[in-house]
């Protein structure tokens, strides 16, 4: 009925081996904590960029998802890996790799909308010009609930977490880098939109925010209810953001206002084109 989230906001440098090990370390506190299941944000061993992207890329069992691996085990709890830049047969992916408390790899989810923009005077971005799309849904199972992932830009596709609530997911989480033009804007609505579309927990985790990197991420991770209400929301700093999610109020919240069972499938329908 209810167990306790963690989200770590972390503040990423240009040395990955301190990243990982200042991730691991605040993964243990999210763990001493009482937490069951951690998340890091996008990218959590590398900076954001096109041109960091080949140079950080490792292969997925590498150096930093084994680490991953050792602590989740080590704390007997559920990590969501953040993202890193996935390197897989002359491929470079953004990907998520879930573990279990068992060390056991869960799921890996590549990013499947790749965040190509161009908002003049403001921000140009081009994932593609570097990172293949990922082309799998991918949920996992806990005790608590099923999860539902999702990387940063693929938060925007409403059908993606339609589908993932469909298949009973209960808890969609979304590590992301959101930038100062695009964080103030949508970052919160996004997620107030697909937990309420969707009678759905939805979580963020960001890097915390560098003013002098190349990509200075907005910060800010949240976690929102099933009704659409903000439950916690970091500042811009290095954190760990607690909540305690109640599966109870999920249930009471799809009773009142039953939309799950009242979709016309008559009228329209969203498939997936895969398993």
């Amino acid at each position: 009925e209810a167990f306790r989230l963690a989200l770590i906001q972390l503040q990423v440098s240009s040395i990955k081996s301190d990243n990982i090990t200042r991730a691991c370390s605040l993964v243990r506190e999210a763990a001493k904590q009482g937490a069951n299941i951690v998340s890091l944000p996008e990218c959590f061993n590398s900076p954001y960029g096109t041109n960091y992207f080949p140079e950080y890329a490792e292969k997925i069992p590498g150096e930093s998802t084994k680490k991953l691996s050792e602590v989740a085990k080590e704390n007997s709890i559920y990590l969501i890996g953040g993202s890193i830049p996935e390197e897989d047969d002359g491929k470079l992916y953004n990907t998520c790799a879930v573990f279990g408390p068992d060390g056991n790899l869960l799921v890996k989810h590549r990013k499947i909308h790749l965040f190509d923009i161009d908002v003049p005077g403001k921000i140009t971005f081009q994932e593609s010009k570097t990172l293949s799309p990922g082309d799998s849904f991918s949920t996992f199972d806990t005790p608590y609930c099923r999860v539902g992932l999702g990387i940063c830009y693929d938060m925007r596709f409403a059908e993606l977490a339609q589908i993932y609530a469909r298949r009973g997911c209960q808890l969609l989480v979304y590590p992301g880098a959101f930038n100062m033009t695009t964080g103030p804007a949508h970052w919160e609505l996004l997620q107030r939109a697909r937990a309420v579309d969707n009678q759905v927990y939805v979580a963020t985790a960001s890097p915390a925010r560098d003013e002098k990197a190349s990509y200075v991420a907005w910060g800010h991770s949240t976690v929102v209810d099933p009704w659409g209400q903000v439950l916690t929301k970091a500042g811009t700093e290095e954190t760990i953001l607690y909540s305690d999610i109640d599966l109870k109020k999920l249930s009471e919240i799809r009773q009142q206002i039953p939309i799950l069972k009242q979709k016309r499938a008559d009228l329209y329908s969203v498939e997936s084109k895969k398993p």
